[in-house]
């Protein structure tokens, strides 16, 4: 009796478990050490200036262009500063590829100029419509340290809009890992986005595929910037 009612908990505790694995990552949990955060989602971009995304594939793979279209994800939420602000947000990133031939392809979207995010990010969601197609989107990221690193974002074989997030895994140390802040080298913590990268699926690399974004942005904790004292000096001379 006593093997079932063990049995039968850890078959609860796995169900539970894996129900949270299908929901989006909880920020609180990432890298959570203490009871001391101040979390807070902020926009990176709204992909609503032309000129600031360029985009770039390998000659040899195909062509590539990139515009901003009018549209807007039906399901997406608008951050409290945003409210009632909806009319100076209304246009998406458009990306069109014409491939050559199947084969290994990439393609990426660069940022004109990196996005700087302040505080200890925990988490970075953009959203997409893929036209469900298998290929892969990673994040492009600098470190404090002005490293480079990738995050998987998921696969875009979905059909419609989906609103993607990618986990930032905190360092192990400060010094390995995307490291986003360090007591040697000033006081501002954070890391900078530079960008996405699709890995293409190489059985549908082919013919025309189209691939639209929309809202970026992160989730970030702001204590340490949040908790500094008024009488205390800043390490940024």
């Amino acid at each position: 009796m006593k093997k079932l009612v063990a049995l039968g908990l850890i078959f609860a505790v796995a169900g539970v478990l894996f129900a949270q694995s299908l929901t989006d990552p909880n920020p609180e949990t990432v890298g959570a050490d203490s009871a001391m955060l101040s979390l807070r989602e902020v926009s990176v971009d709204k992909f609503e200036r032309e000129g600031s995304w360029y985009v770039h594939i390998s000659p040899d793979d195909g062509t590539i262009a990139a515009r901003l279209f009018e549209g807007s994800p039906s399901m997406k939420e608008p951050l409290k500063e945003d409210e009632g602000k909806e009319d100076e947000d209304t246009l998406v990133l458009g990306v069109r590829v014409d491939f050559f031939r199947r084969g290994l392809d990439s393609f990426t979207i660069m940022a004109g100029r990196p996005y700087p995010i302040e505080g200890t990010v925990k988490t970075v969601s953009v959203w997409a419509c893929g036209r469900n197609q298998n290929h892969d989107m990673y994040l492009l990221l600098q470190d404090y340290f002005g490293r480079n690193y990738e995050l998987y974002m998921g696969s875009l074989g979905f059909s419609g809009w989906k609103k993607l997030t990618c986990v930032v895994p905190p360092s192990p140390d400060g010094e390995h890992g995307i490291v986003q802040s360090s007591v040697y080298y000033g006081d501002k913590p954070g890391f900078k986005i530079l960008g996405f990268r699709v890995d293409c699926n190489p059985m549908q690399a082919r013919g025309t595929y189209y691939l639209y974004l929309d809202d970026l942005r992160a989730v970030t904790d702001l204590y340490d910037m949040e908790n500094h004292d008024e009488d205390d000096m800043s390490d940024n001379w």
